[in-house]
């Protein structure tokens, strides 16, 4: 047992588990050279001691950080913030230290003071979940010195880009929605847009309008300045006296389901009821939207399937060192539509 007051170290691990200082190593670094019984004996001696590996300690001899940055958003919403959980598992599940940046703002000066925060800790990969366009802007201007993953439906991609991408399929989620509506015979809908600093709006505002003009279906795209319950309930006060209206609009796709529950309420807060006089679809699924009232139609977003795409993709990127092997769209992953009753057959 080590001296009172001083941590246990390798060297006590070893003496207790009666092997080599080597062999400790060896186990905690998965190395397949360790017999059953002998690895045993010494997960058995790193419990019974408490024994933590001194992760800078290790840096120094190995010149590794195994360390990964995230770049986020700073966004305390649903979508970006289950993001960011899902790739945090993925990658302690690897083994990986994580470190978080998050932007002041959507802004170029931003975006580049957090990227650099992280580069200058020594980080050997970094996953930006900020699907804003500055940050990618910046990141193939800046060309960090290690590999990067953007989680971001960023279709145009340019020659030289330096990132690698994975997402969930945005354009399908919208065109998954705007379809549900239009089966159910509306032929006049509204997209609540999310801002266009962000590839997933653009994204979805694109889909919605492509999807409804297909199909003859007249549309207005309106901008809700964020992605807040408030924006869009006050656009829904707003929206009322037009649901109210011969020809009026009588389905409405939000760019997230936050506006979604907020324009339900200015909905019935104006004597108009969901779905009987308007139908409402939202995006992300957040959690207890299956137990509104009514209950939310809405897309869900696989972030756990894109976390692991995203550490799969860093994975990958280090196992190759010639960046141009890479593919710059690692994955893209299908949203699924949820069907619910805030949604029902134009009347």
């Amino acid at each position: 047992m080590p001296p009172s007051g001083r941590p246990p170290a390798m060297s006590d691990v070893a003496a207790l588990a009666g092997v080599s200082h080597q062999t400790v190593s060896r186990v905690l670094n998965d190395h397949p050279s360790v017999r059953p019984q002998t690895r045993e004996r010494v997960l058995a001696a790193i419990a019974e001691l408490g024994y933590r590996r001194n992760s800078a300690a290790r840096a120094l001899v190995t010149a590794r950080t195994t360390t990964v940055g995230l770049l986020t958003s700073g966004s305390t919403h649903f979508g970006p913030a289950h993001m960011v959980q899902a790739i945090e598992v993925a990658l302690r599940r690897e083994r990986y230290y994580v470190t978080t940046a998050s932007l002041d703002g959507p802004d170029r000066a931003s975006a580049t003071e957090a990227l650099e925060h992280l580069v200058d800790q020594g980080v050997e990969g970094v996953v930006a979940v900020a699907p804003i366009v500055e940050v990618a802007r910046v990141v193939d201007d800046l060309r960090p010195p290690c590999p990067v993953v953007v989680a971001a439906a960023r279709r145009e991609l340019p020659d030289d880009v330096h990132a690698q991408y994975v997402y969930a399929d945005q354009w399908l989620g919208a065109q998954l929605a705007t379809e549900h509506l239009l089966n159910l015979g509306h032929t006049h809908l509204v997209h609540l847009a999310g801002p266009m600093s962000w590839f997933d709006a653009r994204e979805r505002a694109d889909a919605f309008e492509e999807t409804a003009r297909a199909r003859g279906a007249a549309t207005q795209v309106l901008a809700a300045g964020g992605w807040s319950a408030r924006r869009g309930y006050e656009l829904g006060l707003r929206l009322a006296s037009q649901v109210r209206a011969v020809d009026g609009p009588t389905a409405f796709f939000a760019g997230n389901d936050l506006m979604a529950i907020g324009l339900v309420r200015a909905l019935w807060e104006s004597g108009l009821r969901v779905p009987d006089d308007a139908s409402v679809v939202g995006f992300d699924d957040v959690e207890g939207s299956a137990y509104l009232v009514p209950s939310l139609t809405t897309v869900r977003q696989p972030f756990e399937a894109v976390g692991r795409a995203a550490v799969r993709a860093l994975l990958e990127a280090w196992r190759t060192p010639d960046e141009k092997a890479l593919a710059p769209v690692a994955a893209v992953m299908p949203p699924e539509l949820m069907v619910r009753g805030s949604t029902g057959e134009h009347r």
